[in-house]
């Protein structure tokens, strides 16, 4: 949306479609786009206590997922859930899902910096949950939300390899199909990484050639 710009019928439309459920309650789904910026200077409700209420349904369900799947104990399964509820996650949840394009605002793009993006995925979790219960918001996250890596393996294979005085691991970044692919070398050796961004496929390449170096198997 544009600065203080207000949703038309085909918004509506359009943000349901994106989400994947067509709400009951549209002063609902309205409220969940609605910057705090854009409810001081024009009224109405704006997202922050949603986004509250999406933390918690978000972190119940990822819980569950990991539960179900795994059989992890705790201290990796807490580990796990980070990589899933972290602000970077949700940022990439959010662009795959395409919601900051409906977000109501006002004041410039200066007041949507920061944690909007993840803060706004969070309050579309909580309206889909008070509009269709846990199974609409497990289903948006299904869709929408992945883990992500945590630690830094281009540093800590750079690491490595100043350790064993060698020259810097190289990478070589190629575009794909489907984003962007990546071969890093160092140390007489080489692995393949790919990802959405060039960021993913480097640390995916990084990741693969610091478990073969170290001995983390290649599932590290």
């Amino acid at each position: 949306m544009n600065n203080g710009e207000n949703w038309t019928e085909g918004t509506y439309a359009a943000a349901e479609a994106a989400i994947g459920h067509a709400f009951r309650d549209h002063a609902l789904l309205l409220a969940c786009f609605t910057h705090k910026s854009y409810a001081n200077a024009f009224g109405g409700e704006h997202n922050e206590r949603l986004e509250f209420l999406g933390d918690a349904v978000l972190e119940l369900l990822v819980t569950e997922r990991l539960l179900r799947e795994n059989a992890d104990d705790e201290g990796v399964l807490t580990e796990r859930r980070k990589r899933y509820v972290s602000k970077s996650a949700l940022e990439q949840a959010e662009r795959r899902a395409g919601l900051m394009r409906f977000l109501r605002y006002s004041g410039g793009e200066s007041n949507v910096r920061g944690k909007t993006s993840s803060n706004l995925f969070e309050a579309v979790v909580a309206g889909l949950y008070l509009d269709g219960g846990l199974g609409a918001a497990a289903e948006f996250l299904d869709k929408f939300l992945s883990e992500i890596e945590t630690k830094n393996y281009k540093t800590m294979l750079q690491e490595y390899v100043q350790e064993r005085r060698q020259p810097m691991p190289v990478y070589a970044l190629r575009e794909t199909e489907n984003g962007f692919g990546c071969t890093v070398s160092a140390l007489g050796k080489h692995a393949e990484g790919e990802g959405e961004n060039k960021k993913t496929a480097e640390t995916v390449a990084a990741r693969r050639l610091y478990a073969m170096l170290t001995g983390g198997g290649s599932d590290l």
